[in-house]
């Protein structure tokens, strides 16, 4: 079944009080009010997770700087990666000690663009070491009385390094700091942690196996499709991935095919372990989803002889993603802040107008056994009862090979 994700996000401010970033934090349940972390590289794993695929990162981040706890493990995991360079910066906790191996992962990553905030920062050898290779220090100025804390600065400041001011509380401390030198601000003077939820669908922790193991071989993209097509969580968090991961989009996305094509092996094996690492036990309703993909695959073949194979694909996804207002438990307005898609899908799911929302208003109609609305929207698509009784008896056959129940 469907569950929730939580995270915390906290704004980190210019002296003008303007928002500069987030801080993306774990939770584990919606009302805590402190994150209860007994596994730091899991607590990573699912900020990551629900940034790109729970939430989305566009809706989450609106534009804006995400700082994200990492611990070593996670740090030298490829999962690290999956979050682009040009909204994140890595913030290195107090528990990173300065390796080899450490050192040599945060060249290798600054080299792709990424950045990195050390986190709570003491004047330890391990943080001297680090420190030439960052580009934000956070410091927790209830830590420090107010003369360590200006023989702290100070010593940052030889360094080219922003100085992010944690824990700030009163006008008075936010004064200070701003009188010292600070950059950047965060703490509950400005704000607390804002707490989100969002409504989770879980794919098949089988169906990810298969992928990965089809990845891992090479496949062609064609062998990746249908299992893409058998679950309606797997297609979602695909694109919602897409949309968040930095991609720009000046092309729309026309298929599952297109997207894993856009995406590439290597990045979608790195998204398909974090997936598996982190989605639930359970997958989404199966009536729900079978319906959803039945729907998908009649909305498609009704096009078969009016539209081109780009438009009969985006009518499968127009489809399947009609139903994700009953996934989400929310309204489809609301559903399509969190994911970027082709006007012309969007207008089929908002009000069944456009291109596509004739084909799947006759969809709804089979479904429903309306025989005035089905009368009226065959003859307007110029087709027979008999075809859409064929491709009604064809998408139902379909699904039924999917063997979704596996």
């Amino acid at each position: 079944m469907s569950q929730d994700a939580f995270i915390a996000r906290q704004p980190i401010v210019d002296g003008q009080h303007r928002l500069y970033a987030y801080e993306l934090l774990f939770r584990d349940t919606a009302d805590s009010r402190t994150a209860v972390i007994e596994d730091d590289v899991a607590a990573g794993l699912q900020v990551i997770a629900n940034t790109l695929m729970n939430m989305g990162a566009e809706w989450l981040l609106k534009g804006k700087l995400a700082f994200v706890n990492m611990a070593a493990d996670l740090l030298q995991s490829d999962l690290s990666t999956l979050l682009p360079p040009e909204y994140v910066v890595i913030e290195l906790l107090e528990t990173v000690h300065a390796t080899a191996d450490v050192l040599e992962r945060v060249d290798a990553l600054r080299a792709e663009g990424y950045r990195f905030a050390l986190d709570d920062f003491q004047d330890t050898p391990d943080a001297q070491t680090l420190l030439p290779h960052a580009s934000y220090v956070k410091v927790d100025v209830l830590a420090y009385t107010p003369t360590e804390l200006a023989g702290l600065v100070a010593r940052l400041r030889r360094h080219p390094v922003k100085l992010v001011a944690e824990k700030v509380e009163t006008l008075d401390q936010f004064k200070r700091c701003q009188a010292l030198g600070f950059d950047f601000f965060q703490g509950y003077y400005f704000a607390h942690p804002e707490h989100l939820v969002a409504r989770v669908i879980n794919p098949n922790h089988a169906t990810v196996i298969m992928l990965l193991d089809k990845v891992r071989q090479g496949v062609d993209v064609r062998e990746l499709e249908p299992l893409f097509k058998k679950d309606v969580a797997l297609t979602f968090k695909l694109l919602r991935y897409i949309n968040s991961a930095g991609f720009g989009l000046s092309c729309e996305v026309q298929s599952i095919r297109h997207a894993v094509t856009i995406l590439g092996m290597q990045p979608l094996y790195r998204w398909l372990t974090l997936l598996l690492a982190t989605a639930g036990a359970s997958p989404s309703s199966p009536t729900l989803a079978r319906t959803a993909i039945t729907r998908g695959r009649l909305c498609e073949l009704l096009a078969k002889n009016a539209l081109p194979r780009a438009d009969q694909d985006n009518l499968f996804i127009v489809g399947v993603f009609s139903l994700l207002p009953a996934f989400l438990e929310m309204p489809m307005d609301q559903v399509l802040e969190r994911i970027v898609i082709a006007d012309k899908i969007a207008d089929a799911l908002l009000d069944r107008s456009g291109l596509y929302g004739p084909f799947l208003a006759l969809a709804e109609a089979v479904e429903e056994g309306d025989e005035r609305r089905l009368e009226a929207l065959t003859e307007s698509l110029m087709l027979l009862p008999r075809q859409v009784s064929e491709a009604h008896l064809q998408a139902l056959a379909w699904v039924e090979q999917l063997d979704l129940d596996s």
